[in-house]
Parts: C-alpha cells; structure tokens; sequence
C-alpha cells in the first residue's frame, strides 16, 4: 500500500480504528474521517506513534450531516488530488428516532446516506486515481428485513432500533450493487461486507432489554475489533480481488446476500431516491 491514499470513515474507535491502523501499517497514507473530541484524538495520536506522523492525518465531521460531509469532502480535495481506497465504515444504531438537521431519520442518514454522499463528492478523485477500490461496510442484520420499507422509509410512523439498523445495512448493499454497476469501466470497483458481530462500541446507547442482550453476548460472541477488520483490509488491499466488483464478502470470501440485496430495480430506487435526498437546498 505504499504511495497509496486511503481514506476510512469511523476511524476512531473499533473496526474503523482496527482498518486504518493495519492499512497505515501496511505503507498507505490513511485519512481518518471522525466526529472528533479526545477519543479521535487520541486515536490519532495511537496510529501515529505505531507507524509514522507523516502517515496517518484526521479530519472530523459529522456523517449525519450533509453541511458537514461537503465540508470533509472540500477539505480533502483542498490538499489531496488522489484517493486509492475509500472505506465507508461509520456507522451506529440509534435507541430512538431523531431527524437530523437535513429532516432525515439518523439511522438512515448515517449509515447510508453518509455512504452516498460521501462517495459521490469524492468519485471524480477515484476516477482520476484508478485503478481504485470502495469498500462499504454492511452487516449480516441486512437479513432482518424482506426489502426496503418504501412506504416508511425514515420510520416515521413505526420506529424500531432494529429495523432501522437492519433496513440501512441493506440499503448499503444496494448501494454498492448500483454504484459498480454505473462504475462499470472506470477503473474503479466497489464491493461491501460483513465484519462480523464485533466487540466495539457499536450499541452502547441501546436500551432495556436490547442492551441487557449485548451485555450478556460481548464476552462470548463477539469478536475483537481487529478481527473484524480483516475483511475491510482484505477489500482494501489484496490483488484477489482486483476487478471484483459489485460483490458481497464474508471473512474475507464472497458471499450471497439476502434476495432483497439482490433486487436491481430496489437499487436503481434507492439511488434516485438517495440523490433527491442529499440534493443540495436552494
């Protein structure tokens, strides 16, 4: 990886932290996406003290918030004309509904908006760096649900933490099913994955009973964050899978998703329903 220009969202903390250190490790220039705050900086300061200062670099920003992912993407471009890898990482569950500024449900505009737009603002600079890989990062809970609720997409009438979570999982395998698609001869490949049912902070704001279950199931069936980012460095980085697009992987290995994750009409849908979405206001 080394010359290269990897950029990993969520980088602070878990699978994000786990990706852009090895990545870092490996010989890439990593810029890590954060919130920011004493846990990104000392994240910060934790990967550069294990390769080198000069290797490793952060920006913050929130990735509900459409205002602040133009400016991360502004800023990037501002002193970056490369990007080799991107790895949309970022991602939480939320115990309640809220809308974001942008009148979006947070779930939604976290986890899969903050994929779209952010990709979209920077596809020109992966173009201009093929060849080039994207690498999204889904979940298994895509399975939870039978298809994108199109009448309720936001929840606005039946929220579930749950089925919130689930439902944006599965829009982040659709999303990367038609962004290869419309990739198709650029140079540039885009794939997603399962990392696995990960020991990190993931759910720590949950409640009730769905906090009790992750209490009792961390130290028995979770997995060690650096374990979970093997399939992510694996994407990022292994000639395996040069040219392989549009594909969903499992420890490292391509895998069938979900018959829904499989639908192309709910994936042309979604993108259009994404770009009037994240349409910048007037």
């Amino acid at each position: 990886m080394t010359g290269k220009t990897v950029m990993v969202t969520g980088a602070s903390s878990g699978v994000g932290k786990a990706t852009a250190r090895e990545l870092a490790v490996r010989g890439a220039h990593v810029v890590m996406i954060c919130r920011g705050g004493p846990k990104a900086d000392a994240a910060l300061r934790e990967l550069q003290q294990a390769t080198a200062e000069d290797r490793v670099e952060m920006l913050t920003g929130d990735l509900s918030s459409q205002t602040s992912i133009r400016e991360l993407a502004a800023k990037f471009r501002e002193t970056h004309d490369r990007l080799d890898v991107l790895v949309n990482n970022a991602g939480l569950i939320f115990p309640a509904r809220e809308e974001t500024f942008d009148g979006i449900e947070r779930t939604f505009a976290l986890n899969h908006l903050g994929y779209f737009l952010l990709t979209e603002l920077l596809l020109d600079v992966l173009k201009a760096s093929e060849p080039a890989r994207i690498v999204n990062v889904s979940s298994e809970a895509h399975r939870r649900v039978s298809g994108l609720d199109w009448d309720d997409l936001q929840k606005a009438t039946r929220f579930s933490p749950w089925r919130a979570y689930a439902q944006s999982k599965l829009a982040n395998i659709l999303f990367t099913r038609e962004l290869s698609r419309r990739l198709d001869g650029t140079g540039v490949t885009a794939n997603c994955l399962h990392p696995g049912f990960v020991n990190s902070g993931f759910g720590r704001d949950l409640t009730g009973l769905a906090k009790f279950a992750f209490g009792i199931l961390r130290p028995f069936a979770m997995i060690p964050p650096k374990q979970g980012a093997l399939t992510s460095i694996h994407l990022a980085t292994s000639p395996q899978v040069e040219g392989v697009t549009g594909r969903y992987f499992i420890k490292s290995r391509p895998a069938s998703p979900s018959a829904a994750a499989r639908d192309d009409a709910a994936a042309r849908r979604l993108w259009e329903l994404s770009v009037a979405l994240t349409r910048p206001r007037q």
